[in-house]
């Protein structure tokens, strides 16, 4: 099972649908707005978000929303990176509900080699997610440096540091 990508195996125009999808419960978004200390009503107080706004109900904290997007990208995007240098941009389209499933995909816009190490390269992806329906509700773009195939080999292969089982006498 693949688990992220060396820098050649990106491809400018590729898009990766992440696979499976998430369906986002209430416990999910109170739990995450509880360790981010985010309490916000609008996350938290049914009431308050069903008489006093304009979605009439609890929407899902954004970060959270990015978080799973983000998470469900790694395994085709960013599982060998060496770093996450930047988030270019976050919009937020369209809210997320308890109960919506959400699924992403990411584009492959640029990568380019990297100028002071030869085992190296920067990736620039877009991710976009979606719900149930195809409602867009959150893109962003990113850069991830990524390994060469040299440099993973050099490491360790595709599992380093993986150890193997002891032999029972």
């Amino acid at each position: 099972m693949r688990f992220g990508r060396t820098f050649e195996e990106f491809e400018v125009g590729a898009v990766y649908k992440h696979w499976p999808g998430k369906t986002v419960t209430e416990y999910d978004d109170h739990l995450f707005c509880l360790l981010t200390m985010n309490h916000h009503p609008l996350h938290l107080d049914a009431h308050y978000a069903g008489t006093t706004t304009d979605f009439g109900r609890n929407v899902v904290v954004g970060n959270y929303v990015y978080s799973l997007l983000l998470g469900m990208s790694v395994p085709d995007v960013s599982g060998k990176a060496i770093a996450n240098l930047e988030v270019e941009s976050l919009r937020h389209v369209a809210p997320t509900f308890h109960g919506d499933t959400l699924y992403g995909e990411t584009a492959v816009l640029a990568k380019t080699p990297s100028r002071s190490r030869d085992d190296r390269g920067v990736v620039q992806v877009e991710t976009c997610g979606y719900t149930q329906d195809g409602t867009v509700v959150c893109v962003f773009r990113r850069k991830v440096m990524v390994p060469t195939a040299r440099y993973v080999e050099e490491r360790g292969g595709g599992q380093p540091g993986r150890p193997e089982p002891r032999k029972e006498n």
